[in-house]
């Protein structure tokens, strides 16, 4: 995989001027590490809805499922488009990008199947992913560990 291009962040100069950089390989580890991830769309009518859920960040994209019938499913299928973030807001990670569902194949679907229960001990079946599986590809990543010190921008293309 190829890594994103990374470029300091620009914060109000009130705040501070950062000026180091966040190494990828970092924030990467901390994406695929996260328990928990809070995921923002945006209703038809405008309106924001978040949720936390889990999931599985590989190859630098994000796999979750979940019902169809969901807020967030309903919703991703009007505007792909979202925010995704871990709890930490002193060291944050926000990933921004779109969403679409995508069929494994088989030998991908047991993939994900087994990562899913190495890092929570369960899985949905193999079946499940074969149907479909909702996977974010991110355009940008903001993360930093000090707002003041290291806050870089990551952009994929």
């Amino acid at each position: 995989m190829i890594s994103p291009r990374s470029e300091q962040l620009e914060i109000p100069p009130e705040y501070g001027t950062p000026s180091r950089l966040l190494a990828w390989d970092v924030v990467a580890a901390r994406l695929a590490d996260a328990r928990h991830y809070w995921l923002a769309t945006v209703r038809p009518d405008g309106r924001p809805h978040v949720v936390p859920l889990d999931g599985l960040w590989r190859d630098q994209r994000w796999y979750f499922g979940g019902s169809a019938t969901t807020v967030k499913h309903r919703n991703l299928l009007s505007n792909p488009r979202v925010s995704l973030h871990l709890a930490d807001a002193e060291a944050a990670v926000i990933v921004e990008g779109t969403c679409a569902i995508a069929r494994p194949s088989q030998e991908e679907a047991e993939g994900l199947v087994a990562a899913s229960k190495k890092k929570y001990g369960y899985a949905p079946p193999v079946s499940a992913y074969l149907s479909g599986v909702w996977i974010l590809s991110p355009a940008r990543v903001v993360a930093w560990t000090d707002l003041t010190a290291d806050a870089t921008r990551f952009l994929f293309t």
